[in-house]
């Protein structure tokens, strides 16, 4: 078992800000949400507001198994197994990597999930190990726009590779077209962010996901968010929606 950092050698203004942060989360009610929505509908944006704003930890299936293999973890060895092999991680070994991750301090106030459920096959499993604990999902935002509309902002976006900023052609120009605004590197283009991959995730999106919408409006938790509204205005419809 790791040592206990020792709190001597943290900073005050750290230490200051963390006990901070918990004096303010202590008063936030819990809150399980699912963020649903196809590439590039803004989930990346929103995420990191609700985070902060209902002290929630902000769960990235992709991140997680990432994380648990890199980790060496009893789930994250099994999981390396079955990509070694080219095979699919299973539905099980997810829910059992999101089980875990729920139960550290960091997620006491609830969570954001991001990527999964995918079917309703996962939700169900989902459902059935939050139910073990007894918590539910307490809501499920819906972020619904056009895929034309999500066509015209995938097609436009440009990345800065180190730093992970991102701009648009149209809506978020870098100062110097192709340019980083910052450090003045040439800005590239993501190899899926082109039309035709976009339409075959969407594609699979519509087939398999929008089943798991169905699935939660049946048990009255799904906020359908208008996506394609400004930034501002879906974080408005966020907070609406969960109180």
């Amino acid at each position: 078992m790791a040592a206990s950092p020792d709190l001597q050698d943290v900073k005050t203004t750290v230490l200051m800000s963390e006990l901070l942060r918990r004096l303010k989360c202590a008063s936030k009610p819990e809150k399980r949400v699912i963020l649903i929505g196809p590439p590039g509908c803004g989930k990346g944006t929103q995420s990191p507001i609700m985070k902060e704003e209902y002290c929630l930890c902000h769960l990235a299936t992709g991140d997680m198994l990432r994380a648990a293999v890199a980790a060496k973890t009893p789930l994250g060895i099994k999981a390396k197994e079955a990509m070694d092999k080219g095979e699919l991680v299973s539905d099980e070994l997810v829910v059992g990597i999101i089980d875990e991750a729920i139960k550290k301090p960091s997620c006491e106030k609830g969570f954001i999930l991001d990527g999964f459920p995918r079917t309703v096959v996962q939700a169900k499993k989902l459902d059935a190990m939050l139910e073990k604990q007894g918590v539910k999902v307490d809501k499920v935002l819906n972020f619904e726009i056009a895929d034309s509309v999500l066509e015209e902002r995938i097609t436009g976006r440009w990345i800065h590779p180190a730093s992970g900023r991102s701009y648009h052609t149209k809506f978020a120009p870098p100062k110097v077209p192709g340019i980083d605004d910052v450090t003045g590197e040439v800005l590239v283009q993501r190899k899926d962010d082109n039309a035709n991959v976009l339409r075959s995730r969407l594609a699979a999106f519509h087939k398999q996901t929008k089943p798991v919408i169905d699935h939660y409006k049946q048990k009255g938790v799904v906020n359908t968010l208008h996506a394609e509204k400004s930034a501002k205005a879906v974080t408005e419809e966020i907070k609406e929606a969960l109180g």
